[in-house]
């Protein structure tokens, strides 16, 4: 159904659509990018030539690598649906245009008149539901999630996300092809967040929570995290990094498609950056200055407060992961390989419950459940039974 020479589509040539593209025509395939602006179009061309020139000199494409990869993509400025026609011969089309329902759809029902019978949609959608993007096709059963991490070219993780329409070939021939591509592939279930948008909540929310409680500072909460749990950045540093406008979004996003569950509740502190446009890195300015000589924050460098921070912050990840299991979101085995190669994690959550101890695990969130009498801390039933019966998802 689909193989090395399958024509691949990628609609959207921003930042994520150019990565997925790279990737596409490094692994041999014939790839049409395309964009409705043809300003976007011409910066992908620029960004992937670079990426692919720091490949050579890095070893990891031969010399004149750069020139055949590059070689492979078309690049198509399409400002209408009429305009798509390039993408005729596609055997896989992935989205990765504007995360909003309706535009998914009206692209997705652009294409179909185009593209073959056989030919697979792919979104990258990171939060919403992809039966409600396929619904709108006239043959939902090749609508699917596919979706990579930022930079695409760099994060092994790719979410596969069949819907309930989606056809078991389908999903297991966008699988074998990903594999393909040099990535990790995880299959999640429909829902909200998927895996990794789902189960890292915690990790941005309870860090949050600490610092508008004063239990600590931004600088001391993010080093605490770094230093007593291993994580390569603090959630502060993570959320600047990734843009407080995309990390609210999904928070929001996985709070309202959990009809309002208390685990998720988005933060006004978060919300009051976007508002006030400190979104991050990318301007300037979010939980951290980073304009030019702008002084850094020291942390308090208490090992007693560190290890209280990260034994909260492990408590809620770690009954997170269980309940992504319990909720059938993933299998054990995936949800170990999303959290440590979509994120980074120092370790698979499930595996760091056990270490810990589950007992350990649940005690830390009853307590936390009894004083401050919200779900927020609610534990996962299935921790409860792990607990009960001495067992481990894992084993």
């Amino acid at each position: 159904m689909l193989d090395s020479g399958t024509v691949v589509g990628v609609v959207g040539a921003g930042a994520m659509g150019s990565g997925i593209a790279q990737i596409a025509a490094v692994a041999g395939h014939r790839v049409f990018l395309a964009d409705a602006d043809a300003g976007a179009v011409s910066r992908a061309r620029a960004t992937i030539g670079k990426a692919l020139a720091r490949e050579i000199e890095k070893g990891r494409l031969p010399a004149g690598g750069d020139t055949s990869t590059l070689g492979r993509i078309t690049f198509v400025t399409a400002s209408g649906p009429d305009e798509l026609h390039p993408l005729v011969d596609c055997g896989l089309v992935i989205e990765a245009i504007v995360e909003r329902l309706d535009a998914k759809k009206a692209l997705f029902a652009a294409l179909e008149p185009i593209v073959s019978d056989e030919c697979v949609l792919a979104t990258n959608t990171s939060s919403l539901a992809i039966a409600a993007i396929g619904a709108g096709c006239r043959r939902p059963s090749r609508v699917l999630g596919v979706h990579f991490f930022n930079p695409a070219p760099v994060m092994p993780l790719v979410e596969i996300v069949p819907s309930l329409a989606t056809e078991t070939e389908v999903t297991s021939a966008v699988r074998a092809l990903v594999d393909t591509w040099r990535k990790t592939t995880v299959i999640a279930s429909d829902t909200p967040g998927f895996i990794v948008n789902r189960v890292a909540r915690p990790y941005y929310g309870e860090a949050i929570r600490m610092y508008e409680e004063g239990v600590a500072d931004i600088a001391t909460i993010d080093w605490a995290l770094k230093t007593a749990g291993g994580f390569r950045m603090g959630p502060f540093e993570l959320m600047d990094f990734i843009g407080h406008d995309v990390n609210f979004a999904v928070t929001r996003s996985v709070f309202e498609g959990t009809w309002f569950d208390p685990r998720y509740r988005p933060s006004v502190t978060q919300q009051r950056l976007v508002e006030a446009g400190w979104l991050g890195r990318k301007s300037g300015r979010g939980f951290y200055d980073y304009t030019p000589d702008a002084p850094q924050p020291a942390p308090t460098e208490d090992a007693a407060l560190a290890e209280h921070i990260f034994d909260r912050t492990l408590a809620l990840l770690v009954n997170e992961a269980i309940d992504a299991v319990l909720m059938r979101v993933a299998s054990p085995q995936d949800v170990e390989l999303a959290m440590t190669k979509g994120v980074n994690y120092p370790r698979g959550l499930l595996a760091w419950g056990d270490e810990v101890g589950l007992t350990r695990i649940l005690s830390r969130l009853d307590a936390l459940h009894a004083e401050y009498g919200e779900d927020r801390y609610r534990p996962s039933a299935l921790l409860r039974r792990l607990v009960r019966d001495g067992r481990s998802l894992l084993t």
